[in-house]
């Protein structure tokens, strides 16, 4: 393999699921089965696409810095952008990485920005003699990785989204606000590209470049996509009813603090008015030359104290 950092993957596919590498010293042979992967970012990728005579509308397709998927009919092949989670240690899966595809009349040219580990996994099949056949089968194979490797994800996503529900019958707490706002913005940027991509390869089950075979792979990864995005949404409604029971939870309590305290206060008012009212400094105050008064008071105001309790329990305030 050459060593140049922007050719990740040179190879010709044998037709019996191996490949043969060639390096960019070479010509590309372009009657024969290829596929090229390439770092769009690098200049010399767009180099050598253009001296090995990619059409100059494909090699700005394959270098545009922002894409969504879809596929689309480009100078006689099958352009394909598709999304890929992000798999990478300490990456977040929701932070997807883009895939450029042409499928040409003999081969597949590729780019990428970041490692996608669904190109990895393919390219380790036909190193092992595993691999497609054929271009259009190279391409289904990378669709179908890329929508296996996303259903690992969802389900992370519908667990943890459970787990919450699960906390929020143990001890329902603000912290799980924050934390199911998260679980939304990750299920609202998944589907951000899922729902295109499963657009596109409704497209690519129509199309001419694939056989049949390819199609019903296709086909099949379309259909699991299809229910993956039915599980996303259903994880998104989940924790928007989580969220909002959260909200309802400390609403609820938040009511029976304050209703305690108007209580409390309903109780003291009759008897900080009595206190307010022997306490003040002037002549004529009942009591004053009794040394038995203070008692008085204190059992008047505990009978007033119980007669409230009473009015409000017969008033069903309690």
């Amino acid at each position: 393999m050459d060593k140049n950092h922007w050719l990740k993957i040179a190879c010709y596919l044998d037709g019996r699921g191996g490949r043969t590498v060639f390096g960019t010293d070479e010509a590309l042979q372009s009657d024969r089965t290829h596929w090229v992967h390439l770092d769009y970012t690098e200049q010399a990728s767009a180099d050598w696409m253009s001296a090995n005579g990619i059409p100059d509308g494909v090699i700005e397709a394959l270098t545009a810095a922002e894409t969504r998927p879809r596929a689309s009919e480009v100078h006689g092949g099958l352009l394909v952008y598709l999304r890929g989670v992000n798999l990478h240690p300490g990456a977040r899966p929701e932070d997807m990485i883009a895939l450029r595809l042409w499928l040409g009349p003999h081969g597949v040219i590729s780019t990428q920005k970041r490692t996608l580990v669904t190109v990895e996994t393919v390219e380790g099949t036909l190193a092992g003699g595993d691999g497609p056949v054929s271009a259009s089968g190279l391409v289904a194979r990378l669709v179908d990785e890329l929508t296996w490797r996303m259903e690992d994800v969802i389900e992370n996503l519908e667990a943890e989204v459970e787990s919450c529900a699960e906390q929020l019958e143990a001890s329902p707490t603000m912290s799980l606000t924050s934390q199911l706002s998260l679980l939304r913005r990750r299920a609202i940027t998944l589907r951000r590209y899922l729902a295109p991509q499963r657009e596109a390869l409704a497209k690519l089950q129509s199309d001419r470049h694939f056989a049949e075979d390819d199609i019903l792979l296709v086909r099949e990864a379309s259909d699991r996509l299809q229910r993956l995005l039915e599980d996303l949404d259903a994880a998104r409604e989940h924790a928007t009813l989580l969220q909002e029971e959260v909200f309802s939870v400390q609403n609820e309590a938040i009511n029976d603090r304050m209703y305690l305290l108007a209580m409390i206060s309903a109780l003291f008012l009759p008897l900080g008015f009595l206190t307010g009212l022997f306490g003040i400094n002037v002549g004529g105050l009942p009591g004053v030359e009794n040394d038995k008064a203070f008692l008085w008071f204190c059992a008047g105001m505990t009978v007033i104290a119980i007669g409230v309790l009473i009015w409000m329990r017969k008033r069903r305030w309690l």
